[in-house]
């Protein structure tokens, strides 16, 4: 009840009916909210007429695009675009319009714009609107205003799309034209970057192979060069391209850098070599003005010897360190050697005066005629200044052998008190006792009136000399209880161990004795005696050890000097430094693990073996100083071999000998070997680098031979013969083929061999094929000829009077003998033989084409065959010529009757056809 009241009573534009609906709209005020309310509904209705003149009420197109973004439909459409391209009159004005317009993303409406607009701002306003380029063609093509037109056509930039307007832009010839110009441009855009590609990838390969060269003196000049032309390059190079570029320039970089690192070591290297030859000259001049500061001294005392040993000892070291790294030159070896021997006859001489110098004393103070004998054993040199004590005793020898006439030499005598006083002035009282004495007895040797003045200095000189004795008594009467008490409580104490009870006994006796003299009494000296005796009964054993110990330190020692010096006297000629200097060293280590010996052999076996150690030390220098040399020649080899001219694989295997006698040598001096072995590496990593160049050239060319037969067999493989003549292009390309042999090993290679003999293959059949051809064509030309003879044939089998057969105006050359047999033969000739003859023939042909042969010629075949292969000795005729053969064959043979001749002259146009037809389509092109 309610539903149907509600039917009844609802309004018209609610009504079921789409017509009466659609009636209802005209009733509507779209200026009242409720009738606005159901015109929106009504433009949403289902039906399409009602949609239609609800939306005709709305003239706002803004409203219309928001109800577009929520239902969609045809006619909505249909009014927007109206609306929006003036084509009714309630549409809005222009400048609303263009408003609109610049905020539209609707494609269809852009274009629908675009096409249909009622003003050339509006369409060039949503032409602007449009990105896509099949539309801006579309519009350059059809558009009404040529404003529009020439706009989209400027907004078309593909190639494609160009080309496209360039073909469809039938109503603007100015767009036509300025496609053609853009495109043109393209082109020429393109084939400037494509030069450009390829001359970035021609410098990209020139840079891959210098990276790969060894430096030379126009590497960096190269390098630079080719860096230059690619920043000259316009185009931007691709991701690849610049990696290449990046990792080609590194490598420069890496030998560039090499070769710097190299030349600055090597330079650094001839420096430390010239400052070690600087230093060896410092540490010999150093020994030399040593030696010489001594011949000029006045006497020779111990802190002289000291001084000397403490420098020849530092010296060493440190010439032995130099040689380590660089070997001496021989002069200034030669020089070192003798600056050593001059130090060691100082010390030898030295040595032995030391030795007997407890003996000189006791000659000078009890026997003056032991002296001689003395200074007879010390030996000391005439060029060295004399010890004071050697120094006394020549003199006193010189004043007990002169004259007693002889005058008084007053001078030395006021130089030996001048020395006296200077001892008493350092406290030496044991030297200044014994001059004193010496001095006495000189004086008392000489006349009274010669002391005068002398005498009385030595008086003086003498009360000095009590009166530090007896200070020295003073002072030495508390240090010698005192080393008493110690000594007594050293011997008493047994806790101390063996080693350090022997060096502090060892100090209490030196300190008792550097006191000499002073307030010694008999008591203090027995207590001092008898301690000790206790001390050293007590080590008594640990004396036997340390003895023991020592002896067989001592015997090591002399049997390490021994093996050393066995070493050094037979030495072998090609020991390897590097063992030798392993050796030094070791027995370095090995003579100071034997240690202590006793201390009287001490001295002379260091002697010893610091002469074996500078001997050896020669002989590691001039090893190495001759595996050096070897080297050197070897470098010498490998700079002859970077510039032989022979094979690059020669060169690196006689580099890799070269590395071999290298590796054999051992090692030359330190700092010397590694500037040898760079200079050697360099020019080996030349020799190879130019392998590795060649290697890689030759992959390119075996690459390029490749790439030039494939492109040969593309060529051929899409080249067929139209004539018999070319078989000149084969053979060009066979010969072409022949000088890309031999091609690299492997599948690749294999194939194109194997695809290439089947293109000449086929080549070859269908350029004979051809010929066949042309020779089945000659049939028509000849066909006439043979048929008039035919006709005279059976004139003269009637009986009637045939004559001969006119010959045609230009008649081959090898027609016309047998055009004359034909008719001689219309005369002479039988029908059998003549019939017989061109049966022969057709079964002739038919082999040459290939066609079956008829049942009743099957007999012909094998005659025809043996006489085939009888007229070309053994070998088949070439079958061209064998066809041309078959033609004067055919036009020679007669006479024939008319039935004969009617049904051969079928079976050859039919055998002749077949021919012709067999070139009429060429053969498929192999598959690669």
């Amino acid at each position: 009840m309610s539903g149907f009241f509600r039917r009844f009573f609802a309004p018209r534009w609610r009504h079921r009916d789409p017509r009466v609906r659609h009636m209802a709209i005209a009733q509507l005020d779209k200026r009242k909210p409720a009738d606005y309310q159901a015109l929106e509904q009504l433009a949403r209705d289902e039906d399409a007429t009602v949609r239609r003149e609800a939306l005709a009420q709305f003239d706002d197109p803004a409203l219309l695009l928001a109800w577009l973004e929520s239902h969609d439909s045809a006619e909505l459409r249909a009014r927007l675009s109206q609306l929006l391209c003036g084509s009714v009159p309630d549409a809005p004005p222009l400048n609303q319009r263009l408003t609109l317009v610049d905020t539209l993303e609707d494609h269809d409406l852009l274009v629908t714009l675009t096409e249909a607009g009622d003003n050339q701002q509006l369409r060039l306003a949503a032409l602007a609107r449009l990105d896509d380029e099949a539309a801006l063609i579309r519009q350059a093509c059809d558009n009404g205003i040529a404003a529009v037109r020439h706009a989209a056509a400027e907004r078309v930039t593909s190639h494609a799309g160009l080309q496209r307007l360039a073909r469809e832009a039938r109503r603007d010839k100015a767009v036509i034209r300025q496609a053609r110009e853009r495109l043109q441009r393209l082109r020429a855009d393109a084939e400037e970057t494509q030069a450009q590609q390829a001359a970035r990838q021609r410098i990209l390969e020139a840079l891959e192979a210098h990276a790969l060269h060894a430096w030379e003196p126009l590497y960096g000049a190269r390098y630079r060069h080719l860096i230059r032309e690619w920043e000259a390059l316009g185009d931007t190079p691709s991701d690849e391209q610049e990696r290449r570029f990046q990792e080609a320039s590194q490598r420069c970089h890496k030998t560039l850098s090499d070769h710097e690192t190299e030349g600055h070591a090597q330079h650094q290297a001839l420096q430390r070599q010239e400052e070690a030859a600087h230093t060896r000259a410092i540490l010999v001049e150093a020994l030399e003005d040593a030696v010489a500061s001594l011949a000029q001294a006045s006497s020779l005392t111990h802190q002289d010897i000291d001084s000397l040993r403490a420098q020849q000892r530092l010296h060493g070291e440190r010439w032995l360190a130099l040689s380590d790294h660089y070997p001496p030159d021989d002069d200034i070896q030669a020089r070192y050697a003798a600056a050593q021997a001059a130090c060691q006859r100082v010390n030898d001489a030295w040595d032995r005066a030391t030795t007997h110098a407890k003996a000189l004393e006791d000659a000078l103070r009890d026997d003056h005629a032991a002296i001689d004998a003395c200074l007879a054993r010390i030996d000391w040199p005439n060029d060295l200044p004399p010890t004071p004590l050697i120094q006394e005793a020549r003199r006193l020898r010189q004043a007990e052998t002169a004259d007693g006439d002889a005058p008084v030499d007053l001078a030395a005598l006021q130089e030996e008190l001048d020395a006296l006083e200077h001892h008493l002035d350092r406290g030496t009282l044991k030297t200044a006792s014994r001059s004193y004495r010496q001095l006495r007895q000189r004086l008392d040797a000489l006349p009274r009136a010669s002391r005068g003045e002398l005498e009385a200095r030595l008086k003086r000189l003498g009360a000095r000399l009590a009166e530090l004795r007896d200070w020295r008594g003073f002072v030495a009467g508390p240090k010698r209880t005192q080393l008493i008490d110690s000594i007594e409580a050293l011997a008493e104490d047994d806790t101390l161990p063996d080693a350090d009870r022997d060096r502090r006994h060892r100090q209490l006796i030196k300190e008792w004795a550097a006191l000499g003299d002073a307030a010694a009494t008999a008591e203090l000296s027995q207590r001092f005696r008898s301690a000790s005796q206790r001390i050293h009964d007590a080590l008594a054993d640990w004396y036997q050890r340390r003895d023991d110990e020592r002896k067989r330190n001592l015997e090591a020692r002399e049997a390490l000097c021994e093996q050393l010096e066995e070493l050094i006297a037979h030495p072998d000629s090609r020991a390897d430094p590097d063992i030798l200097r392993q050796i030094r060293d070791r027995a370095r280590e090995q003579w100071q693990q034997f240690s202590p010996v006793p201390r009287e052999r001490a001295k002379p076996l260091g002697q010893r073996f610091g002469r074996v150690r500078h001997e050896l030390q020669a002989l590691i220098d001039r090893r190495a100083g001759e595996i050096g040399e070897a080297k050197r020649q070897l470098i010498a080899e490998a700079e002859a071999l970077v510039e032989a001219d022979m094979p690059a694989t020669q060169r690196s295997e006689d580099a890799k000998a070269l590395q071999a006698r290298w590796r054999a040598l051992g090692r030359a001096a330190k700092g010397e070997e590694q500037m040898l072995w760079r200079q050697f590496r360099g020019l080996c990593d030349r020799i190879f680098a130019a392998r590795e160049a060649e290697r890689e050239n030759r992959a390119q060319q075996a690459q390029a031979r490749l790439d030039s037969m494939q492109a040969l067999i593309d060529r051929f493989d899409a080249w067929q013969p139209e004539r018999a003549n070319e078989s000149a292009t084969l053979d060009a390309g066979i010969r072409e083929a022949e000088a890309l042999e031999p091609l690299p090993g492997g599948r690749r290679s294999e194939g194109m061999r194997r695809r290439w003999q089947g293109i000449v293959r086929t080549r070859r059949e269908r350029l004979v094929h051809l010929a066949l051809a042309e020779q089945a064509d000659r049939w028509q030309v000849l066909r006439p000829l043979v048929d008039a003879h035919a006709a005279a044939d059976a004139k003269m089998l009637q009986g009637e009077d045939a004559g001969d057969v006119a010959a045609p105006e230009a008649l081959p050359r090898d027609w016309q003998q047998a055009h004359a047999a034909r008719n001689a033969s219309r005369r002479e000739g039988t029908t059998d033989t003549a019939e017989h003859l061109l049966a022969r023939l057709v079964v002739q042909v038919a082999l040459l084409a290939d066609e079956p042969v008829a049942a009743e010629d099957e007999p012909l075949r094998l005659e025809v065959q043996v006489a085939r292969l009888n007229n070309g000795l053994g070998q088949a005729p070439q079958p061209d010529q064998e066809l041309a053969e078959v033609l004067r064959q055919l036009l020679a043979t007669g006479p024939v009757t008319p039935t004969a001749w009617t049904t051969l002259v079928a079976r050859f146009d039919t055998l002749f056809d077949a021919l012709a037809r067999r070139v009429a389509s060429p053969p498929p092109r192999l598959s690669p």
